[in-house]
This record gives C-alpha cells, sequence and structure tokens, in this order.
C-alpha cells in the first residue's frame, strides 16, 4: 500500500502541475516542429490557463512487452484499478489533487509546502516544493522557456496539432515520457505517462471548467488533530 500511495502521489504532482492538458494518441506522418518552437508553443498553450477545476480517473497498466518484475511498482490487485478524484489548480504554482476512490489521498500546495495526506494512515508529509520541481513537471508552469529547454526535450510530432511528448533529460524523474496535448478550449481530457518500470499511467479529466474564480484557501492544508506529521 505505500508503494501505491507513492506512486499515485507522483502521479498527482505531474498531473497537477501540469494541467490544462489533453492529450492524443494518434500520431501520422507528419512535419513535426523543432525543439525550440516545439518549447514555444506548449509554453503559449499553458499560458492561456490560469485557473482549472476537474474530476478524474486514474488507471496504471504494464506496458506490452514489459519484463520489469511488477513488485517494485504497483502490486498486480491495483493493476487495472481505477482511481477517482478531484484536482483543483491555480498558477502559479497551486494545485489541489484529493483521490476519493478506492484508497483517500489528498495532495495540497499554495506554491511553497506540498501536503501528502493519507487519512486511512492519519499520516501527512511535509516536503518543500523546491526540491521537487526538477523531477516534475511543475518547471512547465513558470513560462521560463530557457530553463524548460534545459530540463526537458519537447517534442511536437505535429507542428499543426497541439500535442507534445516531453522526455526528462535526468534519469531520475518520475516518468520517462509524458504525452500531453490541448483542445480548442484549452480542456484537459486525457494525459498519459510512461515510468521506468514499464509501467503507464493513463488519466482521465472530465467536468473541467477552465480559468474558475477559487477561494486561495483551497490551496491551504491544516492536518487534523491527532495526524502524525513526517517532514521529507
Amino acid at each position: 500500500m505505500n508503494m501505491l500511495r507513492k506512486t499515485m502521489s507522483a502521479v498527482a504532482m505531474s498531473a497537477a502541475m501540469l494541467a490544462p492538458v489533453v492529450v492524443s494518441t494518434n500520431v501520422f506522418a507528419a512535419t513535426a516542429a523543432s525543439e525550440q518552437q516545439a518549447t514555444t508553443n506548449l509554453v503559449k498553450q499553458l499560458n492561456g490557463v490560469s485557473s482549472l477545476t476537474a474530476n478524474f480517473e486514474q488507471t496504471t497498466k504494464v506496458t506490452a512487452g514489459s519484463k520489469t518484475p511488477q513488485k517494485k511498482g504497483l502490486s498486480a490487485q491495483h493493476m487495472n484499478q481505477t482511481f477517482k478524484g478531484v484536482m483543483k489548480v491555480a498558477r502559479p504554482g497551486k494545485f489541489y489533487w484529493e483521490t476519493t476512490t478506492p484508497a483517500k489521498q489528498t495532495i495540497v500546495t499554495s506554491g511553497k509546502l506540498v501536503w501528502i495526506y493519507d487519512p486511512d494512515l492519519q499520516q501527512a508529509i511535509r516536503q518543500n516544493l523546491d526540491e521537487q520541481v526538477a523531477n516534475t513537471p511543475a518547471l512547465l508552469l513558470s513560462g521560463n522557456t530557457s530553463e524548460i529547454m534545459k530540463t526537458y526535450r519537447i517534442t511536437q510530432p505535429n507542428k499543426d496539432k497541439t500535442y507534445y511528448t516531453l522526455y526528462p533529460k535526468q534519469s531520475d524523474g518520475a516518468f520517462q515520457s509524458l504525452t500531453i496535448s490541448f483542445g480548442a478550449n484549452k480542456a484537459p481530457s486525457l494525459m498519459i505517462l510512461e515510468d521506468s518500470l514499464g509501467q503507464t499511467t493513463y488519466v482521465r479529466f472530465n467536468n473541467v471548467k477552465v480559468n474558475p474564480t477559487m477561494p486561495a484557501s483551497i490551496f491551504n492544508f491544516t492536518p487534523p488533530k491527532g495526524t502524525d506529521i513526517i517532514d521529507q
């Protein structure tokens, strides 16, 4: 269960900090954009949204042909199981990600500290956000093209289509590749992450609202009385 919660946390951080996204897995023969242009285009897309809310459904599967022992990632009973919850994002760097079923977990940050709260364990992990930025897509929210280029290799397989595949330049990140795409209304639909364990995670979004007004208090977390707080 601890491995499951850690995997859910990594995916949540990636998904929430990358929103808004929509993924298309249909890649046709087309002229690809240069890496510089792809990065510029992606930053432009991200700059179009200041806040977002959505419901999500998350499923993890073993990548076809993978021989990686499953015990190193999610256990067999959690493969193909769908986790559901709510996501709320406000730029820069604020997000709220709550998994409601079948396992409960809440991840919240106001831009400085990240809280990962497990009510079933009565446990809350507290981390500095800056320690996570290098290993997650959070950097995309900054809109700093040079920094994004330094951290990720960003491709745009079809320069006429607004979908992108990102490859971290450091091998110690939470994923090996992340495919994202934008719809006409910039609302998220699907995000696909592939990790080093031969697992692919699909995060589907629905009931999406772009640029809603949200109180800042949503992103402030106070551990309930009796919660065991762990600093990392």
